[in-house]
C-alpha cells in the first residue's frame, strides 16, 4: 500500500498534486518538521495501537504525548502500540509513514484534541519522506475519522 495507494485515494478528490514527497527523510516528528520548514507540533503524527483485536490509529499533533490514563478512560484498555514489524501489515502502511488515508480496512481512526489548535497541520502520505498539509476540516473530511478523543497531554 503505502505512498501510491494514499496518491490513489487523493487522486479521486483532485488532491493527488497536494500530496509532497521529499528527498529526505520525513519519518520522525522532527525529521518532518525540517523537511517542511515548520514547527514541530504542526506535524500531526499518526499513533497505531492495538486494543483487543482491534487496530486503531490515533492522529495528533507533533508535541502530544499520549495520557496513559486518558487512553485507558476513552478506550477501556491500556495503550499498547503496534510493534515496529507489525505496523505495515496491520494498518497498510510502514512505521515513519504511518497516515489516516488509505488504510486497511477495519482499522479505525481517531483525531485527537491537541489538533484543533492549527488552522493547517502536515499528515504523512504512506511513506518516510511525504506529507500534505490540510485543514482540520479536510482532515475530518479525508481521513474518514470515527471521533475526535482526548487522550494526550
Amino acid at each position: 500500500m503505502g505512498i501510491e495507494s494514499v496518491k490513489a485515494y487523493f487522486e479521486k478528490f483532485n488532491m493527488k498534486d497536494r500530496v509532497l514527497e521529499f528527498e529526505v527523510s520525513s519519518a520522525t516528528v522532527e525529521l518532518a518538521a525540517a523537511a517542511l520548514n515548520c514547527k514541530p507540533e504542526r506535524i500531526a503524527k499518526t499513533l497505531s495501537f492495538i486494543v483487543g483485536d482491534k487496530v486503531i490509529l490515533i492522529v495528533t499533533a507533533g508535541d502530544s504525548r499520549v495520557d496513559n490514563q486518558k487512553y485507558k478512560t476513552q478506550f477501556k484498555a491500556k495503550a499498547k502500540m503496534l510493534a515496529f514489524d507489525e505496523t505495515e501489515n496491520l494498518t497498510g502502511h510502514a512505521a515513519g509513514g504511518v497516515c489516516p488515508f488509505a488504510v486497511k480496512e477495519g482499522v479505525t481512526v481517531y483525531l485527537d484534541e491537541s489538533l484543533k489548535r492549527f488552522e493547517t497541520i502536515f499528515p504523512a502520505c504512506g511513506s518516510g519522506n511525504s506529507a500534505i498539509e490540510l485543514t482540520i476540516p479536510e482532515l475530518e473530511k479525508y481521513s474518514n475519522y470515527a471521533s475526535w478523543v482526548d487522550v494526550c497531554k
